[in-house]
């Protein structure tokens, strides 16, 4: 998939799986691998420098990634990039700023969380060649207006409130929607409602595709346990054994090798 033009003819076709990347290296094996798309995400904030909210990507951070991750890719993957935080809120003229330096390190999409008080920055956006994805649900920017990270969309006021702000995502222009940590069935609500492709994370088996953190889905965040995770590799275990074994082969001096001296 290498355009927003292959993932929108996949709605009710076929699903989609997107990862996140942060680096050259990681975006190095998605490239090799049958992965759909790849999202740089302002998740690099708490997955790569520890922080405890996602706060902390500026814009000059996810330039920065985002260049990594295109270098990495060569072209293969279609590529998204997180606005980061308040960046969609300052108004049209910054969020443009803020498209085209994203755009210009490699981007070929942006994110945007939420919709309501910035519908106007995404149909600007749109309307000015840059395709955009919203995000509703679980977004992680807003997590301390949701008093933590909880599933939204339980009641069916917020079911339905949630339905609004896909439809105006919709009609703005976006080429897809992600949606975070919401009940399965009203995933399936909002996925059926939409003509564009919907791709879940915590949202169930209903929707059009599925999105994943790099780290999570191998196994290479020890310590992070949640519901809507499946590690797919045991990367922790790998990775342990390799410095382990490294340790024991420079400690017993079976490293180097005479055939790995000059």
């Amino acid at each position: 998939m290498k355009s927003v033009l292959d993932f929108k003819a996949r709605k009710g076709k076929a699903r989609i799986s997107m990862s996140t990347a942060y680096t050259h290296w990681e975006a190095r094996f998605l490239a090799a691998s049958p992965v759909d798309c790849v999202l740089v995400g302002d998740s690099v904030a708490t997955v790569v420098d520890g922080e405890p909210t996602t706060f902390a990507a500026t814009p000059e951070i996810m330039v920065r990634h985002t260049a990594a991750v295109a270098r990495g890719l060569g072209g293969s993957k279609l590529l998204i990039t997180d606005f980061p935080f308040l960046a969609a809120r300052k108004g049209i003229a910054p969020a443009v700023e803020c498209a085209a330096a994203l755009m210009r390190a490699g981007a070929h999409a942006v994110k945007i969380e939420g919709v309501d008080g910035h519908e106007d920055v995404f149909r600007h956006l749109v309307q000015s060649g840059v395709p955009v994805i919203g995000h509703l649900g679980l977004t992680p920017q807003s997590v301390n207006a949701f008093g933590g990270y909880k599933v939204q969309g339980k009641t069916d006021a917020a079911a339905a409130d949630l339905l609004r702000q896909a439809r105006s995502i919709e009609a703005a222009g976006a080429f897809g929607l992600v949606l975070e940590c919401v009940p399965s069935e009203v995933a399936r609500t909002i996925t059926e409602a939409l003509s564009i492709p919907v791709i879940g994370i915590g949202a169930g088996q209903h929707t059009d595709g599925q999105v994943l953190v790099f780290h999570d889905l191998l196994g290479l965040n020890p310590g992070f346990n949640t519901k809507f995770v499946r590690q797919f590799a045991d990367g922790n275990k790998t990775v342990g054994d390799g410095l382990a074994a490294f340790a024991a082969a420079v400690a017993d001096g079976s490293f180097p090798s005479k055939k790995e001296s000059y």
